[in-house]
């Protein structure tokens, strides 16, 4: 993210509330990571560097978009049989000659439309009697035939610098004859995890060890974003040696992505070398789950301290670190959409911090989608994530959720899919 150190957003330890730290996350955050061009093999999941303008129509010619019979509507004014050709018109094989009114010609779908003609009928439309085809008499002119341009007109924009090509829009660069596209550069980032806790997952349990989930989680998150991920384990409750593996990650990575040792607790160093490696812009969040949470900078890496509850992890992350990273990355920011959903429960809340509810939606009555609370909403019960749909958003400023309350709800579905 731009910015100097002077203009931190808030003084470590004041909590922010999601929309401030939205709003300042969306305003500074600015690519950080340079362009290359690569062939459209492998450019799915890229951000385009660069817009594309077309260079040719698409289609480029008018053609069939049935297989039938194809012929000049002014044909129909003297009646509706039509002398049928010899010959015919196939996708890549054009009719050399010219149909005269009164005639018509064969055609398959996706040929080009044959010279004198501009209607084509269904072939399950049609009575053929002998030489002469039978036209339905409703038939519009210009009925089932695609113009030159209808989708792409040559001239014209079809893709914006930070799009996220997906399968669709590497179709149209192919459509408009592109063997290669200009792209940001993948994010490197580097993911640790802090704690005298943690163990990785298959070691030998100990007395008050915990295996570590959410190295894990956030390599399947980040793995959804054009990123080069550099694991680099976990890290003791050691102030020297988080201070050490954070100088080390921001040396050579765009982003450091820590998780655990952001709160306030006595072993808590994580915070506490990003403010002396860098900055933070800020720290502590009005958010459940999900309260220490810190963004910012080290050097010239940006730093994000996500939460060591692997659900405030994952749904922070989700919020706030997908789209700061998404835009890093050279995409435009991915705003969220929020689905009108009614509660199927009532609820009773602090104000003055906003929370996300982990949610079921079923059919109501009415055809609404009705959102019911997963009965177990820690910060430690991740199964609840695998449960639930998606969130439901609870203002800061709400205190109370009585059943059939239009909330506005988060899916999973998007959210997952980056």
């Amino acid at each position: 993210m731009s910015g100097g150190a002077e203009d931190c957003f808030a003084a470590p330890g004041e909590r922010v509330t999601l929309d401030a730290a939205l709003q300042l996350l969306r305003e500074r955050a600015t690519p950080c990571v340079g362009t290359e061009r690569v062939p459209l093999a492998a450019a799915c999941g890229r951000y385009l560097a660069q817009p594309v303008q077309a260079q040719r129509d698409v289609p480029a010619f008018a053609n069939a978009a049935v297989d039938g019979y194809a012929f000049a509507h002014a044909s129909l004014a003297a009646g509706l049989e039509l002398r049928l050709l010899e010959g015919r018109a196939a996708a890549g094989h054009p009719f050399p000659g010219e149909v005269p009114v009164g005639s018509c010609l064969r055609v398959l779908t996706g040929a080009p439309m044959p010279a004198g003609t501009d209607t084509v009928a269904m072939q399950e439309h049609v009575r053929r009697i002998g030489p002469t085809i039978h036209i339905p008499g409703a038939l519009a002119e210009g009925a089932n035939r695609r113009l030159a341009g209808e989708d792409v007109a040559a001239g014209s924009v079809v893709l914006f610098a930070g799009c996220r090509l997906g399968p669709a829009e590497l179709g149209v660069l192919a459509e408009l004859g592109l063997a290669d596209v200009e792209v940001f550069r993948p994010l490197r980032v580097a993911l640790l995890s802090t704690g005298d806790e943690l163990l990785e997952p298959g070691a030998a349990m100990r007395p008050g060890g915990v295996f570590d989930a959410n190295r894990f989680i956030l390599q399947g998150l980040l793995a959804r974003l054009p990123t080069v991920i550099s694991d680099l384990g976990i890290v003791a409750d050691d102030a020297e040696a988080v201070h050490a593996a954070l100088t080390a990650a921001s040396a050579d990575h765009n982003v450091v992505v820590a998780s655990g040792g952001a709160s306030r607790g006595d072993e808590d160093h994580v915070v506490r070398a990003a403010q002396s490696l860098g900055r933070l812009d800020f720290w502590q969040i009005a958010l459940k789950p999900g309260r220490p949470l810190a963004i910012g900078r080290l050097g010239a890496a940006t730093f994000v301290g996500l939460p060591g509850n692997p659900v405030a992890t994952m749904v922070c992350f989700l919020l706030l670190a997908r789209p700061l990273l998404a835009r890093l990355a050279g995409g435009t920011w991915p705003e969220p959409r929020r689905y009108p959903v009614r509660a199927g429960f009532d609820l009773t809340k602090q104000p003055g911090r906003a929370e996300l509810l982990r949610v079921r939606l079923s059919a109501g009555a009415d055809g609404d989608w009705v959102a019911t609370a997963v009965p177990r909403q820690g910060s430690g019960v991740l199964t609840a994530m695998i449960e639930a749909d998606g969130l439901v958003e609870l203002a800061a400023e709400r205190t109370v959720v009585t059943a059939g309350d239009r909330l506005p709800f988060l899916s999973f579905a998007e959210l997952l899919a980056a």
